[in-house]
């Protein structure tokens, strides 16, 4: 199997439909060109791709998991365009592009990422799929999206007695980044109807990816080029935040990414059928440059 064109095809499948969102005419129209600037800015799209490759693992539908997929991305998006704002990272640029609050305003940068927020959970209910596994998705996101996840994370990431020493730094990255992987690879298990084996093996490599993803994105804070990466470099330090590069140094961050890399892969041998998309994709997430 060759990986990037799988990619690039899922991709274009899941672009297909985020550009169908949000494009209806209203008074407040401005409001929906900036939650399509950033839901359009372009990126990996791991999370929806996590969402429909875990759902056909299982027998399941792309048509199906679609909804689940859109909503993980939708979440994300929200998450970025709060995370570069003034009070939070002050970032200027994101994917190349200037940041949501720089084009469109702090004020509706917020409101952006408030609507795409509740719209993902708008469009996670409308999933063509038997009632219980739709309301068990949406709690599932909604978990993880919130206090025990994603926003928990956050807080402990920005605030100034945060632990943070390697453990504090796990727990921290668990939350922020992990939680939503961890629930993109669970939605698609919950709408293939799969059954507890099946959903945690899915959870934990969720899990182990996101741990090697931010610690990849720690170490190419330091090693990349703001035109390689599309937003700035070195911000971790000019904001006197510990990261595991800054902590364990590169050449023990990249083991570390190699070692979790290798726990993710390890989580979905011998409990689904074909890993092999699983496998390189870890690989290919490990050794990224962007």
């Amino acid at each position: 199997m060759e990986l990037e064109p799988e990619l690039a095809a899922l991709r274009r499948l899941i672009d297909g439909e985020l550009e169908k969102c949000f494009t209806g005419e209203r008074p407040w129209g401005r409001l929906s060109q900036a939650m399509r600037y950033s839901l359009l800015a372009g990126g990996k799209r791991i999370r929806p791709i996590l969402t429909l490759k875990f759902c056909e693992a299982l027998g399941g539908g792309v048509r199906e998991a679609m909804p689940l997929a859109l909503a993980c991305e939708m979440i994300h998006t929200y998450s970025l365009i709060h995370d570069d704002l003034p009070g939070m990272d002050d970032d200027d640029l994101r994917r190349g592009k200037p940041t949501n609050h720089r084009a469109f305003g702090e004020g509706r940068a917020i409101i952006a990422g408030d609507a795409l927020q509740a719209a993902a959970f708008e469009t996670a209910l409308s999933a063509p799929l038997p009632p219980e596994r739709v309301v068990r998705a949406a709690a599932y996101l909604a978990s993880c999206a919130g206090l025990d996840g994603m926003c928990g994370g956050q807080e402990l990431d920005t605030a100034e007695d945060s632990d943070r020493s390697e453990a504090g730094l796990t727990l921290i990255n668990d939350l922020k980044t992990g939680a939503m992987l961890r629930a993109s690879c669970a939605l698609g298990v919950i709408a293939a109807g799969g059954d507890n084996g099946k959903l945690c093996a899915a959870e934990e490599y969720g899990l182990h990816l996101a741990r090697a993803f931010q610690i990849r994105d720690d170490i190419l804070d330091i090693i990349s080029t703001e035109s390689e990466l599309g937003k700035p470099i070195g911000s971790d330090e000019a904001n006197n935040k510990p990261t595991y590069a800054s902590l364990l140094g590169v050449d023990a961050a990249e083991a570390l990414v190699r070692s979790e890399t290798e726990k993710a892969k390890a989580a979905t041998r011998g409990v689904f059928a074909d890993t092999v998309f699983f496998e390189k994709l870890a690989d290919r997430l490990a050794e990224r440059r962007s």
